[in-house]
């Protein structure tokens, strides 16, 4: 018997759900104790991409200055991230990722990795596949 493919508005709202649901479960995934939710992000971003300055990272996460300036102070001040010159602009500061930061953002990737790994291989090979096909079509909405 054929499953019934779901509307498009349906299936649209379902996948905000679910995406939505799983990205706060990897965030119940990270060790405790450590940052809050938005410098956790900006640490993550700044390993990712490298360095950074603080428009850049206003923009990238959709807030204001400001906003981003508590995040950056949190991770300057916990040891995670440092102010540097921008190498081609000596006036702008630029915002990069310590020994430290490095080591904090790669656990909790691992950790997280793990979670989700374990469930994965809990899934048969089609119901991997599926997914495995479900990551590209949603890293090219993402990317449009």
């Amino acid at each position: 018997m054929e499953q019934d493919t779901p509307e498009e508005p349906d299936l649209g709202d379902r996948l905000r759900s679910a995406i939505g649901r799983l990205y706060r479960r990897f965030r119940v995934e990270r060790q405790p104790g450590s940052l809050g939710d938005a410098a956790f992000d900006v640490l993550t971003y700044l390993h990712k991409r490298g360095p950074q300055s603080l428009t850049d990272l206003s923009e990238q996460a959709g807030v204001s200055p400001a906003s981003m300036s508590q995040s950056v102070n949190r991770l300057t001040s916990a040891g995670y991230a440092v102010r540097g010159p921008d190498p081609a602009d000596r006036r702008k500061v630029l915002f990069g990722v310590t020994a430290s930061g490095r080591e904090l953002a790669v656990a909790a990737r691992a950790r997280r990795n793990a979670w989700l790994d374990e469930r994965l291989h809990a899934l048969s090979a089609e119901d991997r596949a599926v997914l495995a096909r479900a990551a590209q079509l949603l890293d090219d909405i993402a990317e449009s």
